[in-house]
């Protein structure tokens, strides 16, 4: 999986047909006006080995209530991001969460699912592994 616009070739990405809006690991979250519109600042790391993030700052299009599976419900910020799934390009509402214990940088979620695609419980990486260097780069090695 991708996010074409904002330079990100691949990311490690879980479907998660339980969760209404699609997640996406952030760091250093700032909001701030541009133009009288709020707008966020935030860093992600595509991968959990890498050193590398990559900044963005794109408009606030939401501010949802988020309930985990444990209950625990935590206000977050959602962002407009386009992204390619399997070969196709979607445009997906985003929340930003600290996801850096997780596995999976990133959740998709029903909202972007519902763009066209059917998901099957029993197979994985139906749009193919990420090129060996940026697992690479997932595990700490050196490419």
């Amino acid at each position: 999986m991708s996010l074409p616009d904002v330079g990100i070739p691949w990311i490690k990405a879980k479907i998660d047909t339980g969760a209404r809006t699609s997640s996406l690991h952030a760091q250093h979250i700032h909001e701030f006006e541009r133009d009288g519109e709020p707008w966020v600042r935030f860093d992600v790391r595509p991968w959990q080995g890498a050193h590398e993030l990559v900044s963005m700052e794109l408009p606030v299009f939401d501010r949802r209530d988020v309930r985990s599976s444990s209950g625990h419900a935590q206000s977050r910020l959602v962002v407009l991001l386009d992204l390619t799934l399997v070969g196709r390009r979607v445009t997906a509402e985003v929340t930003l969460s600290n996801r850096s214990e997780m596995g999976f940088r990133m959740l998709i979620g029903r909202e972007a699912l519902r763009q066209g695609f059917l998901v099957d419980p029993a197979r994985s990486f139906l749009g193919g592994k990420a090129p060996k260097h940026f697992r690479r780069q997932n595990r700490g090695v050196a490419a």
